[in-house]
């Protein structure tokens, strides 16, 4: 059953996850043409989550990947369950039936389903999420390509296994290394990045909804000055923002101030050298000075 843009559009509402509307037609244009859809961006920026979030919306489960350096087939794609075929060895042995032929030790039982093959052999069409795909070596890349051009998989005792529904495939990468011309060909692309003002403490009402509105502006805002150091070894991410919110509220705040943010800055900056910078650069008062100044355009409308 094909999902229509409108579905789409309120099941991402209905699961609290804000996104613009380029965004969302990127998302069900690769769902109708049934093609990979690669997503870009910082670390942080709500990638995974959108995968996470479609699998709710279509009401499917999610299969991940996660990739690493050193991944290779056998973790992504399948495994023969070597201690059962030799179980099912010596069983025979001692029963002494007739002899076992090769085709009963490799056949779909002794299987061991990894992330890939799990996703193609799934009777419904699941949600496959290859997280950080930068992270694993070209030569993993070259073979997820063979298997996300065709669907399918030679496994040399069985023969080629072809996709039973094709799955909506979401890849993410953090831009550690420059992926393949051939890779992107096959995809859909989306670049995320981190949200502005208006939109983060959309994010924020959405999540937490015991954080008012001027009191999410605040929040934002704040955030948004942070990440704007340019020598930050790591910027907050959206997650460690409704971190903060919930954090907040747990205290009871209904405003942010200079001292607010130092006493709860290691929810946010969760490296020594990003606190000492945020300490040097902007501080308690760059803080106090910021909230003192007018929102903008956008978030003054938001306030009101």
């Amino acid at each position: 059953m094909e999902v229509e843009l409108a579905q789409l559009r309120r099941g991402f509402d209905d699961v609290g996850y804000i996104c613009d509307e380029s965004a969302l037609l990127t998302v069900y244009l690769a769902l109708r043409l049934q093609k990979p859809l690669l997503i870009e961006g910082a670390p942080g920026v709500g990638k995974t989550e959108l995968g996470k979030t479609l699998a709710q919306v279509l009401r499917t489960e999610l299969i991940r990947l996660q990739c690493y350096e050193g991944l290779d087939e056998t973790k992504a794609l399948y495994e023969w369950n070597y201690q059962r075929q030799l179980l099912r060895i010596q069983i025979d042995c001692l029963l002494e039936g007739d002899r076992l032929a090769e085709d009963d030790l490799f056949s779909l039982s002794y299987l061991l389903e990894r992330p890939l093959l799990k996703a193609i052999r799934a009777p419904e069409r699941r949600v496959l999420l290859i997280d950080e795909i930068d992270k694993c070596d070209p030569e993993f890349e070259a073979f997820l390509l063979e298997v996300l051009s065709d669907f399918q998989i030679s496994i040399p005792e069985l023969g080629t296994l072809h996709a039973e529904t094709i799955p909506a495939v979401v890849l993410t990468s953090n831009n550690e290394r420059e992926l393949s011309d051939g890779l992107k060909r096959r995809c859909l692309y989306l670049y995320f990045s981190f949200p502005d003002v208006l939109r983060e403490s959309r994010i924020i009402r959405t999540r937490v909804p015991e954080v008012g509105e001027r009191f999410a502006v605040e929040i934002a805002r704040v955030i948004a000055h942070i990440r704007s150091l340019e020598e930050l070894r790591k910027k907050p991410s959206i997650a460690e923002t409704l971190d903060w919110a919930r954090a907040l509220v747990a205290l009871d705040k209904k405003r942010v101030d200079g001292a607010l943010v130092d006493d709860t800055l290691n929810l946010l900056l969760k490296n020594r050298q990003d606190q000492l910078l945020f300490h040097r650069q902007i501080g308690r008062e760059g803080v106090e000075q910021l909230l003192q100044q007018p929102a903008g355009l956008g978030e003054d409308r938001e306030c009101r």
